[in-house]
């Protein structure tokens, strides 16, 4: 993504964060959700044109408590609608120390910028729920929450990058790449260098959640804005989510 392209699409986050109603905010979300999922297949097709330019690697990010576990599902399935890979690093429990994003360097750029700004609009709300039941536990309701902002968020992205995928297609010259052809290649680039990178991965258990706040994060999920190193050595127990 250009310079001008990639403020365009902070500036509109930074308009949902700030917005004063739902309706307001779901206007910036709109136009920064579209620029966002084009703007990935304009990379692509670019890389196309220039080899080695997009190159494929990771990109390490720390995740912090409290509920360092639903953070890092919502990056992961960030990541994975946007055409990544990635691995949880030090998963005990309801804890979570890292997310390694594997996949092109455009795409982790873009899967950075969207998700600080996700994980910004999520803890902000988070402070703020809690459960309609009495007697509920409000820790347990604002993991299902945040679960259920995170499986919103993972389907608005998905269904935003196949419809710029398929305007891609419509618009593209006859003779001109295959845009479908263009992105699955991309996909199966990643995965080789991901079996490549980490050959020997432990399949993650899934979580069991308890709270009852899934429809209300998935709401919250729905309105969010969606603005469109290396891995280390050490101990760490590596947990592989991405699809």
């Amino acid at each position: 993504m250009g310079l001008d392209k990639l403020d365009t699409i902070r500036k509109l986050l930074a308009k949902a964060e700030r917005a004063a109603t739902a309706a307001e905010a779901e206007t910036y979300t709109a136009k920064a959700m579209e620029l966002m999922a084009r703007h990935g297949v304009d990379a692509a097709l670019l890389a196309v044109a220039r080899p080695g330019s997009d190159r494929i690697g990771p990109q390490r990010v720390a995740m912090e408590d409290p509920y360092s576990a639903g953070k890092a599902r919502l990056l992961g399935w960030t990541a994975t609608a946007l055409g990544c890979r990635w691995v949880l690093h030090g998963a005990r429990g309801r804890k979570v120390a890292a997310v390694t994003v594997f996949g092109h360097e455009s795409d982790r750029q873009r899967v950075e910028l969207l998700y600080t700004s996700l994980q910004l609009q999520a803890s902000t709300q988070l402070v703020r729920v809690r459960p309609p039941a009495r007697g509920e536990s409000v820790a347990a309701y604002r993991r299902s929450w945040l679960h259920g902002f995170a499986v919103e968020v993972h389907r608005r992205l998905t269904d935003a990058e196949e419809r710029a995928a398929g305007a891609a297609r419509s618009e593209a010259a006859t003779g001109g790449p295959s845009v479908a052809l263009v992105l699955a290649d991309r996909r199966e680039q990643v995965d080789r260098a991901y079996a490549a990178a980490f050959p020997r991965l432990a399949s993650a258990r899934r979580s069991v959640l308890s709270g009852s706040g899934f429809t209300a994060g998935a709401r919250a999920g729905e309105r969010a804005d969606l603005g469109f190193g290396g891995l280390g050595a050490g101990n760490d127990r590596h947990r592989a989510l991405g699809a």
